[in-house]
């Protein structure tokens, strides 16, 4: 795999789809609704801080990313979103959200992250089966079986 060294920045973009985890405890909605459109959040990457919730205006103020970035940040999210949704739905699953980060390489902005079940929420379109990180997150068990689940359709 060939890898650059980027220098990250502190903004984690989470894409949704489909009412879950903290969307679901922040907004009350039931676990499982289908938005009537893409939400995109961004998180203060801080583990001190617990990676809080904050929007364009605080990347703005805490000069965490340009606007020029974080417009093409989002384009690419959004882009990214569109192919992986059609992607899994060929495969009979569905995409919940997923996480990104970016980074600077040289001054040019790049995808920072990977794209795999730990950071993404995949479904199965026809049970409903998680078969991503929160088989593990709820203890649920079976997490090797439901990756290996995701890599054996991803595969055909």
């Amino acid at each position: 795999m060939l890898v650059k060294s980027l220098k990250i920045i502190p903004v984690e973009v989470v894409v949704r789809n489909i009412v879950a985890g903290s969307l679901s405890k922040r907004v009350g909605l039931i676990e499982g609704i289908r938005l009537s459109s893409t939400i995109v959040e961004y998180y203060f990457k801080s583990d001190e801080l617990g990676d809080p919730l904050i929007n364009e205006d605080h990347i703005r103020a805490l000069n965490l990313a340009s606007m020029e970035q974080m417009s093409k940040i989002k384009s690419v999210a959004l882009k990214v979103n569109d192919i992986l949704l059609h992607h899994l739905a060929a495969r009979n699953l569905e995409l919940v959200d997923f996480k990104l980060k970016f980074g600077l390489h040289n001054g040019q902005l790049l995808l920072g992250d990977e794209i795999s079940p730990d950071t993404c929420r995949i479904w199965d379109k026809t049970t409903g089966e998680k078969l991503d990180k929160d088989r593990f997150r709820y203890d649920l068990g079976g997490v090797e079986v439901a990756y290996e689940e995701v890599y054996r359709r991803l595969l055909n």
